[in-house]
């Protein structure tokens, strides 16, 4: 259709009916839009200018003004925002989006790696390298090929719903290539390019507005602003890196052959990625990385490495919250010199006395740092840091601050003395004590005010029963003022709400929130409430273990240390403590208040696991396995409820026999123990089908 054809300006119809004509040119123009959207912000190849560019916009939106059954979920017109929403909706992850362990030199790398081929049991193992951006993850889900929802990681497991404010990022493609799967989630790094950072920040202190410190607070920001209008105004930008989950269709074979089939169905990948086949050439990519860091137009703080089979990442899976099949080689950390203007005290929900240090704010690494980690006691001493000393600050592994040493004793204040640790705790005056076998100095008194405060605050933390209002400065509140007492105390607070809303800073509105929150609450997970209670070594990957195996909080509480270090990742200190903390009578009474109070959730896995075959039996795994390794092999059985030694007993109920078993088949013929050969295992663990002898 020629320019003199178009119909600029349409008069809406006497009826609802939309012109053929006005049909095809609508689509015309979307797909002429895309098309120039793909060229300018995915392949660098812009084909239109900006004034054609925006003649076409323009003309697209007057059409979907006039015909609003035109407008549709893919049209490039759904790039400019909508209107102000009231909060993000949560997102449960269909698979979860975990994080990186990090190797910081060439001997982390290689021991990651001979960790991964020992766990396989494999020589070799191709590899492919990625930029490690500094951004923000993101998972979109396409329906169809049409962008349906996109969402941050959050913890991992859940994050919030940003559809509309993605939608605005135009090297996001609102509709794939029709060649596309059916139902496909992509996952990938939303960034603000170094070029435009400069110009965003000049126009918000035009507006009087506070600049962003770098670019990745600016694109986090940005993508999480409630107006997906003042989104689109931001020049963000984002590359899809990994298949999320894909329906429907063949899985790619390998990470490589992924990345090219999300280019080809219209994803923006970036073009740096390297395959490799050694460590070699892992080291060689990593060193182009870090030459060519500084002419990139986005912040990179390492590279990424994965194994490239995803038939191999599958089988590797998960240790806690990283995958064995990546790891992210963190680029050295960056360090400022600065002021060291007082060092304090925090007291944590387990009694440690946790230092801390005041700084002179200084950038480090695009970031002002005000504020360090000190660890311990012994560090403190060990690096002779005083007040008022110079010292030297890095971002350990671009988060955490803390300080390397002293810039120059030369510097120093001659009547500067040595630091002295608090020998009493600062919040309640108990006397501290320091174990010989441990660098933590702690306050023993349980009844300290700091200790509880901190505990409240971790019990409603997002990870734990994500108690929303329930915030440090609440945290701090409710104790000193005399509503709480102990953790239980938090689900009695309904009957003091007129009590409440006279706290200063609180009000009506606040409070009821509160309350809501902690009535949602009620309905956390079994390994969220352990998680929640504080317990010293116990996180969240443990707390799901520990549930799992028990599956309520009274079975929790009566389990023997015997008992817990049968759990595949828990160790004696672990168990050792976790039997100490419900030997308490303080807590044995507050579990009690929790169930009285309803506070109560199950875990149904157990229930599985009881009535399989595999639960309770003992196996020892002799000679080489064709379809797993053994690290594999033991992984389901201990998954399973089974326990996997090194000798062969009475006890052992079944030999797995490999290829060139030892001795350990021959005991086993000896004293009769059941042997089963790999196929029986599988049988066994999958299906449940027992072996006959």
């Amino acid at each position: 259709m020629s320019d003199q054809d178009s119909p600029l300006y349409i008069q809406s119809n006497a009826d609802s009916s939309v012109p053929d004509e006005v049909i095809k040119r609508a689509a015309w123009l979307r797909v002429e839009i895309d098309k120039a959207n793909t060229l300018y912000y995915v392949e660098n190849s812009p084909e239109l200018d900006d004034a054609e560019w925006d003649a076409r916009m323009q003309e697209l939106l007057s059409l979907e003004a006039t015909y609003p059954e035109l407008k549709t979920s893919d049209s490039p017109t759904q790039r400019i925002g909508s209107a102000p929403a009231s909060g993000f909706e949560e997102v449960m992850h269909r698979l979860p989006m975990l994080s990186l362990g990090n190797v910081f030199d060439e001997a982390g790398l290689r021991d990651w790696h001979r960790r991964t081929l020992a766990f396989l049991e494999i020589d070799h193992a191709p590899m492919v390298c990625e930029l490690k951006i500094d951004g923000l993850a993101i998972a979109i889900t396409y329906n169809n090929g049409v962008l349906e929802q996109a969402a941050t990681r959050g913890d991992g497991l859940r994050g919030e719903d940003v559809t509309a404010n993605v939608r605005t990022i135009r090297s996001v493609p609102l509709k794939l290539r029709d060649d596309a799967p059916s139902e496909l989630e992509l996952r990938g790094e939303v960034f603000l390019p170094k070029s435009k950072f400069a110009s965003l920040n000049r126009e918000r202190e035009r507006s009087g507005l506070p600049a962003y410190v770098n670019p990745r607070n600016s694109a986090s920001g940005s993508l999480r602003q409630l107006d997906s209008t003042e989104t689109a105004k931001r020049p963000l930008d984002m590359y899809f890196y990994s298949l999320g989950y894909i329906d429907n269709t063949v899985e790619p074979a390998s990470h490589s052959e992924a990345l090219s089939a999300i280019k080809e169905w219209g994803g923006h990948v970036n073009e740096w990625t390297r395959n490799a086949e050694t460590i070699e050439e892992v080291m060689a990519a990593i060193a182009n990385a870090s030459l060519v860091r500084d002419t990139l137009d986005y912040d990179i703080d390492g590279v990424v490495i994965k194994i490239n089979s995803l038939t191999l990442q599958k089988r590797l899976g998960y240790v806690g919250r990283d995958p064995r099949w990546a790891v992210a080689f963190k680029f050295p950390a960056e360090r400022a010199e600065t002021t060291l203007k007082a060092i304090h005290v925090n007291v944590g929900r387990t009694g440690a006395l946790t230092p801390w240090a005041e700084l002179e704010p200084v950038m480090v690494g695009g970031v002002t740092v005000g504020r360090a980690t000190l660890h311990n006691k012994d560090e403190i001493v060990r690096k002779d840091l005083r007040e008022g000393d110079r010292v030297i600050v890095q971002r350990a592994g671009d988060v955490i601050p803390q300080i390397v040493s002293i810039a120059s004793k030369n510097k120093r204040n001659k009547q500067s003395l040595p630091f002295q640790f608090p020998a009493t705790c600062p919040s309640c005056n108990t006397r501290t004590i320091q174990t010989e076998d441990e660098a933590i100095t702690k306050c023993l008194n349980t009844a300290c005010m700091a200790q509880f405060e901190r505990l409240l605050e971790h019990f409603a933390s997002r990870s734990a029963m994500d108690i929303e209002g329930l915030g440090e400065r609440v945290a701090q509140d409710l104790p000193r003022l005399g509503f709480v007492s102990n953790i239980a105390d938090v689900y009695r607070l309904h009957n003091r709400r007129d009590d409440l809303i006279k706290v200063d800073k609180m009000g009506a509105t606040r409070v009821d929130n509160l309350l809501q929150a902690i009535e949602t609450s009620r309905s956390q997970s079994l390994p969220r409430l352990l998680f929640a209670l504080g317990i010293s070594g116990v996180g969240s990957e443990s707390a799901e273990w520990i549930s799992q195996r028990f599956g309520n909080l009274t079975a929790i509480q009566k389990a023997t240390e015997e008992e817990l270090l049968a759990i595949e990742g828990i160790g004696p200190t672990i168990a050792s403590t976790l039997c100490e903390y419900f030997a308490l009578e303080e807590n044995q009474k507050l579990v009690e208040d929790l169930i009285e109070l309803g506070i109560n959730p199950s875990d149904q896995t157990p229930t599985l696991l009881e009535d399989h075959p595999v639960n309770g039996r003992l196996f020892v795994i002799t000679g080489k396995l064709e379809k797993m390794s053994r690290a594999e092999a033991q992984n389901q059985i201990k998954e399973m409820g089974g326990k996997v030694t090194s000798s062969v007993s009475k006890k052992t109920n079944y030999v797995v026999k490999g290829t060139d078993p030892g001795s350990k088949l021959n005991k086993a013929q000896q004293i009769g123990i059941h042997i089963i050969n790999e196929e029986q295992l599988r049988a066994l663990i999958i299906e449940g089908v027992v072996p006959i002898d």
